[in-house]
């Protein structure tokens, strides 16, 4: 059985991941309206994950006997001055996110949960790769603002990005 601290920071963590892909779709809804589809598919992807996310976390309760709550969320901003601002502000949300997992897992630390920590770890190295990944976009962004052209290079290039697959269970 979970202790209830473990539980409700999981269930507050639930909402994160779920308003996080409704924040990504909501974005992805935005660059579509600028007619950057590539960086509309690259959100839209994201949200996918994060939902994936979510669902980790959800499935994670039950297993260990909690039960998982779906509150409703607030809704995400929809509109941005530039496409570099959209991804500005995808980069502050995963550091945001970030911090929380870091608070999740002292708690675990401090509760001695040791499944719960195992489970954090898979997340504290995907908050590493989510960083990295919107840093590098905007960082790319940043080399081509003087130059239309570039924003649209990187569209094309963002469109590639393959679609979800879920990773193997682990």
């Amino acid at each position: 059985m979970i202790k209830e601290i473990i539980e409700n920071t999981i269930n507050e963590q639930i909402e994160r991941e779920m308003y996080s892909s409704n924040l990504y779709l909501a974005m992805s809804a935005y660059y579509h309206s600028i007619n950057l589809p590539g960086f509309a598919n690259w959100m839209r992807i994201q949200a996918q994950e994060e939902m994936f996310h979510a669902m980790k976390f959800f499935d994670y309760l039950i297993e260990r006997g909690g039960m998982p709550k779906v509150n409703a969320l607030a809704e995400p901003q929809s509109q941005w001055d530039s496409a570099f601002i959209a991804f500005e502000a995808a980069y502050k949300h995963e550091q945001y996110i970030t911090e929380n997992i870091n608070k999740l897992m002292d708690i675990a630390v401090r509760e001695s949960d040791h499944a719960t920590q195992i489970l954090l770890q898979w997340f504290v190295t995907e908050q590493v790769e989510e960083e990295a990944n919107v840093l590098e976009i905007l960082d790319r962004m940043k080399m081509v603002e003087d130059f239309k052209g570039g924003l649209f290079m990187l569209d094309n290039e963002l469109k590639q990005r393959p679609a979800f697959t879920a990773p193997a269970a682990n």
